[in-house]
């Protein structure tokens, strides 16, 4: 029983020994690891808020669009970008804006709202769709150079035919018949029979008297 006892008691002075050594270090990686919990549980309900409060908001962009509540409609927007840029929300927003800029012949705001969306979507489709319609307000506006380095961006093969028909375009307005002739067949050729832009692209090549390949 004494044995047993002595034992324990050395175990016991080593932990102390032990613990006067790195308690102050197990109870500081201890906090460590209770903090990081608490702030990514804290990071998932902050995500999981601003998406749904965004989600709303996105809402009423829509609502005061399809009412022509213009005024409204730029709040809203206004709003997902500034407060909500981290949601998937904002980028869509800014598409949406660029449209309504464009409608009312604001092209300047048209392309800041694009550029926004270029720089700061998430989802590579919405990127491609936001070069896209940035590139056709640079052709609007003249800035030829600038929409073909915008078109030479990379992008995802879905939206490859649309880039190259695009830069037809620019290649057009630039008097660069042949080039674009060559643009438009590229951009044919890779469109399918069921899509409904090929007719379009067939058109382009037939004003300029070059076959469809």
């Amino acid at each position: 029983m004494a044995t047993y006892d002595l034992d324990e008691q050395e175990r016991l002075d080593e932990l102390k020994a032990w613990w006067k050594r790195w308690g102050s270090v197990a109870l500081f990686g201890l906090a460590v690891v209770i903090a990081a919990v608490a702030g990514w549980r804290y990071w998932q309900n902050h995500t999981v808020t601003q998406s749904l409060e965004a989600a709303t908001v996105y809402e009423k962009l829509t609502q005061s669009l399809a009412a022509n509540d213009l005024k409204s409609a730029r709040e809203s927007g206004g709003l997902l970008i500034e407060q909500y840029k981290g949601t998937a929300y904002a980028p869509r927003a800014a598409l949406l804006l660029a449209k309504l800029h464009v409608a009312t012949k604001d092209m300047k705001s048209a392309q800041t709202q694009l550029e926004w969306a270029v720089a700061n979507g998430k989802e590579p489709a919405i990127r491609d769709l936001a070069r896209l319609r940035l590139a056709a307000v640079q052709l609007d506006q003249k800035a030829y150079d600038a929409a073909l380095k915008t078109l030479s961006a990379t992008h995802s093969d879905a939206f490859a035919p649309r880039f190259v028909d695009l830069r037809g375009d620019v290649l057009l307005a630039q008097g660069k018949t042949a080039e674009a002739r060559v643009a438009y067949q590229t951009a044919f050729g890779k469109m399918g029979e069921d899509n409904p832009y090929r007719n379009i692209v067939e058109l382009k090549l037939d004003a300029l008297g070059g076959d469809a390949k």
